[in-house]
């Protein structure tokens, strides 16, 4: 009896180990798939980017952008749910692509800090519905979009991973902890939309967090591993991305680098 009972417990941690760690992979959705190149409309992501300047903290000594999720107002509390709201009254698929992506970019990281502002105080976004599992909001619905409910898993998974087919865009989601690449001071934009993506990736490979190389030792990122497909075919080939990406005296150690490339990811709170 002793054993058995042994071997369940055993089982369980390996269960919840692997809810834990287990990424989504992506799932085209192809009602999202159309857009008209022809509509040059802009979007308004004012609201957002006056939150985000007002509360994103670029400056911080740990060199990883934190937001003061405690210090929002109620006015900006209800900024927010608003700007939120205008989003989910859009059809994105009526406008150009790159209108789209700064649509679904800002609309993850508006939804993921209303999440953390909504359940503050916490320690990391995992507890958010996480309860004994740990498996955190992101199947939550929690909007509705032309017609079709949506959670974070859907815009990440289902819409921008397979649509546009781009790594960059790992660098422009936020999920809230100080693992995750940067939630930037500024709204995007489909006028700074490749700008910021490229800028963002070379601010997390370039911190620690990111990419570190030394004494011949390496850690990254799980984001690296978790979306190996997404950014490379092989370690080999990531190795390159990275050093694309790197400061010139980093770029050279990790283009000779040979080694094993050892992945962690601190998914505490990004907040001060």
């Amino acid at each position: 009896m002793l054993v058995k009972q042994i071997k369940i417990f055993l089982f369980g941690l390996v269960f919840v180990s692997c809810i834990a760690t287990a990424m989504p992979s992506e799932k085209y959705w192809g009602f999202w798939d159309r857009s008209s190149q022809r509509n040059f409309a802009r979007i308004d992501h004012g609201a957002w980017d006056e939150i985000l300047k007002t509360y994103v903290i670029d400056n911080h000594a740990s060199g990883v952008n934190r937001f003061r999720y405690g210090d929002v107002t109620k006015a900006n509390q209800r900024k927010l749910a608003h700007y939120i709201k205008e989003l989910e009254g859009i059809d994105p698929r009526t406008y150009n692509r790159r209108e789209q992506e700064a649509y679904w970019i800002n609309l993850y990281n508006a939804l993921t800090v209303k999440l953390v502002i909504d359940n503050y105080p916490i320690k990391s976004i995992k507890d958010i519905d996480g309860k004994v599992f740990k498996r955190g909001p992101w199947d939550s619905v929690l909007v509705r979009v032309a017609g079709q409910h949506l959670s974070l898993n859907d815009i990440e998974h289902r819409i921008l991973r397979p649509i546009w087919k781009d790594y960059k865009i790992h660098f422009g989601l936020s999920c809230a902890s100080v693992s995750c690449p940067n939630l930037l001071p500024t709204a995007f934009t489909s006028s700074n939309v490749r700008p910021l993506l490229k800028q963002a990736g070379r601010d997390y490979i370039n911190h620690p967090r990111g990419v570190y190389l030394k004494n011949g030792k390496m850690k990254a990122s799980s984001i690296f591993k978790w979306y190996q497909k997404d950014f490379a075919k092989d370690e080999k080939t990531l190795l390159k991305i990275f050093a694309h990406y790197a400061d010139d005296r980093l770029a050279l150690y990790l283009l000779g680098f040979q080694g094993k490339i050892d992945y962690n990811y601190d998914w505490s709170l990004n907040a001060p």
